[in-house]
């Protein structure tokens, strides 16, 4: 074990409930429930694949504990709202605790405002809401009556976890979800005894635990999950966030999972790239100041920080999330002192959280086999072959990585000389660090793979006679677009490319950038943080609609905070020495005095190869950008599913 991740190695306690280290894992939907609500067993090999990568607890995702007075959610999402659920959730603990791993349970008493607006029947909240995904409908107040029903749905939803083992169970009190309603003040506008004063507004809260503990007893565990602070206007601030803290201690809460956010703050709940590093220690730190009970920190951890977190005393355990979907091996890697090998998550909401909001199912931009290892399970290949892979970007390096692991001899041909292809451009700037971790990740596992890598070794059409190989992939990326646009020759002019690896330097302050996408706006991120004035012209109505929605909101925070012009609706007609006309929506002209215009305006597949290679071999992939461009994640799925299907 490396010495510097002692403590997070260290057995920890929670209640009576002994938990071999300091590691858990977050509670994330993955929307792989069945779609009665039971555990499906890719749900089931989901975790337990987390499990035996050595994390100390797992905490499974939010199961709703009635479906009567709000209906469960449009996607698969489990449930625990009758015993029928019971042998499904013995299967996922047996699965759990085979590993040595504990496993709790986190139950939701509801949605809210925040669910599905279904228009025949509009969302339950504590208060006549507008509904968060349509304010135009007015939620449902919650009666007496409803209230005792759920919390009764609570109470047997927790004998049911004990029923099938689990070591705990966590209330789902963050978020902005329904819990989290009641006890705002900004929501909670209720003038019953379930609202008012913070007694009022947490007497539901109350109720949840004692119809918890009338089931269980004193010694299980019960955690509470928290948003300490809202990040909205007139929201929670940390001196709330530990009176309520303090409130939960005092009804019998055995441990404190802090949190931030809500669906108006929504980055603050899946924390992108923008937000840094462990952007909520401190709030569990407060959190710490104030109860005895253990307090769990998360959000966007990195090893270093999760020890040096527990060390300064501000956190008792550590959370992670998405790091544990992009390495399920995450702590036992810790653990050896294999940190070479941990493969970092990118923080990019991709394929986790974007593909959830998108109704589908959890993956992961830098592991495809989240959420279906049991489809993908690594095996030998037969017959093995040897395979040229042209061009070392992320396509071409994770199908020659899988490739190689199923036994193949393999060659990677990199023109440049060092691998990462646009990935090095995409990771330049400092906030984005993750993505040439990525890139060094690659580099090692190729070599201890044995992978033949060869750089500064671009292949031309003329050389494809000399290589021997039964499989050929084609990973040649994608070249930056130079539309005919007036002036785009000139010496002020440069590609966003080109800037992002230093190939060429920003002349003064003033910086134009044609092209509103994520690349252009990242640069402006950039060049703002070294203090250029930065105006982004885009044509289409919004800048960063390539970027998903929860990292989006980040982005254009970051935006406006530097102060960054975006003109939207805009297009460059002409750039000139000093300055870059643009159009404007109604026809108009306007001249904008640059120093340096940037060239952002996308990019086009590098297909030169493909006739070629498809007539000297039969066995040809082409992917990546090189077949369509696209994002990390596309291209990381693209080459694994070349190489593994090899």
């Amino acid at each position: 074990m490396a010495a510097t991740f002692n403590r997070l190695f260290e057995p920890g306690r929670i209640g009576k409930l002994e938990i071999p280290n300091r590691i858990v894992m977050a509670p994330m939907g993955t929307a792989l429930a069945e779609l009665d609500g039971r555990y499906s067993r890719r749900q089931i090999d989901y975790y337990a694949e987390r499990a035996r990568g050595g994390a100390g607890l797992l905490i499974i995702e939010a199961a709703k504990v009635e479906t009567q007075v709000e209906p469960p959610p449009a996607f698969p999402s489990t449930l625990a709202n009758s015993d029928g659920m019971v042998p499904a959730m013995a299967d996922l603990v047996d699965a759990v605790h085979g590993y040595g791993t504990r496993v709790a349970l986190q139950l939701t008493p509801g949605l809210g405002r925040q669910a599905f607006v279904d228009p025949q029947r509009p969302p339950v909240a504590p208060s006549d809401l507008p509904a968060f995904a349509n304010p135009a409908v007015i939620c449902h107040p919650l009666t007496r009556e409803e209230i005792r029903s759920i919390v009764e749905a609570f109470g047997l939803a927790v004998g049911r976890a004990t029923m099938a083992g689990f070591d705990a169970v966590e209330i789902h009190g963050h978020t902005g979800y329904l819990l989290d309603q009641f006890i705002s003040s900004i929501w909670n506008k209720r003038t019953d005894e379930y609202g008012g004063d913070l007694d009022g507004r947490m007497r539901f809260a109350r109720e949840l635990m004692d119809a918890a503990r009338k089931r269980v007893g004193p010694d299980f565990p019960i955690f509470f999950r928290f948003s300490m602070v809202q990040g909205i206007p007139g929201g929670r601030g940390i001196e709330e966030g530990q009176e309520i803290v303090r409130k939960l201690e005092a009804m019998g809460v055995d441990a404190i999972h802090v949190d931030a956010g809500s669906y108006d703050a929504i980055d603050y709940i899946f924390p992108p790239v923008y937000m840094g590093d462990a952007p909520f220690v401190d709030l569990a730190g407060a959190a710490k100041q104030v109860v005895s009970i253990p307090v769990i920190a998360v959000g966007n951890m990195t090893p270093e920080i999760a020890e040096a977190t527990l060390a300064q005393g501000k956190a008792d355990f550590i959370a992670v999330g998405r790091g544990l979907i992009a390495d399920p091996d995450w702590p036992n890697k810790l653990r050896r002192g294999n940190t070479e090998d941990l493969r970092p998550c990118i923080r990019c909401n991709e394929q986790c959280i974007g593909r959830l909001l998108a109704l589908k199912t959890v993956s992961c931009a830098v592991n495809a086999r989240a959420g279906s290892e049991r489809y993908y399970e690594m095996r030998k290949a037969e017959p093995i072959k040897e395979v040229l892979v042209i061009g070392g970007g992320p396509a071409g390096m994770e199908a020659a990585r899988v490739a190689a692991l199923r036994g193949h001899k393999v060659t990677l041909m990199e023109k440049d000389s060092v691998l990462g292809g646009q990935l090095r451009a995409a990771g330049s700037s400092p906030f984005k660090k993750e993505l040439h971790q990525m890139i060094d990740w690659w580099a090692t596992q190729l070599r201890k793979a044995n992978v033949d890598v060869r750089l500064n070794a671009e292949v031309t059409a003329d050389m494809l006679r000399l290589f021997r190989a039964d499989s050929v992939v084609l990973a040649s990326g994608a070249t930056p677009l130079q539309p005919p646009i007036p002036g785009i020759e000139g010496e002020n002019v440069i590609q966003v490319l080109d800037y992002h690896l230093g190939r060429k330097l920003l002349r003064g302050q003033r910086i134009v950038i044609a092209g509103g996408g994520l690349s252009g706006c990242d640069a402006a991120v950039e060049m703002a943080n070294d203090g250029k004035t930065v105006t982004i012209v885009e044509m289409l109505d919004g800048v960063a609609r390539d970027l998903n929605m929860v990292s989006r909101v980040s982005l254009l925070r970051l935006l406006a905070e530097k102060g960054i012009e975006t003109l939207t609706g805009h297009r460059v007609k002409e750039f000139r020495p000093g300055s870059v006309l643009v159009e404007g929506p109604d026809g108009s002209e306007r001249e904008i005095e640059t120093d340096t215009a940037v060239v952002a305006l996308g990019a086009r597949p590098n297909n030169a190869l493909v006739k070629a290679v498809k007539e000297r071999w039969d066995e040809v992939s082409v992917i990546g950008d090189s077949a369509s461009t696209g994002k990390v994640g596309d291209a990381v799925r693209a080459g694994f599913e070349t190489g593994w299907h090899l």
